[in-house]
């Protein structure tokens, strides 16, 4: 169920204005663990994406399928 609710997030995400990548990856070694790799021309275009149908749909569901979930913004140097 879980893995299905990501995968719902790709397409529409991948098409919204500003979305440079927006990759889905599981870990090899530990069944049910996911991370999703999202590139964003700005911030800004990241809070947009909040307000999209698909990603509310996905967070009004998050919680009854997470045990844990981390989130961080970074910046490449390089």
């Amino acid at each position: 169920m879980l893995e299905a609710e990501l995968r719902a997030l790709i397409s529409p995400s991948r098409r919204e204005e500003g979305c440079w990548q927006y990759d889905l990856h599981h870990a090899i070694d530990q069944p049910g663990m996911f991370l999703l790799h999202e590139v964003w021309e700005s911030r800004e275009h990241h809070t947009e994406h909040t307000k999209t149908p698909h990603f509310l749909r996905w967070n009004a569901r998050k919680d009854a399928l997470l045990a844990s979930r981390e989130s961080a913004f970074w910046q490449q140097l390089a």
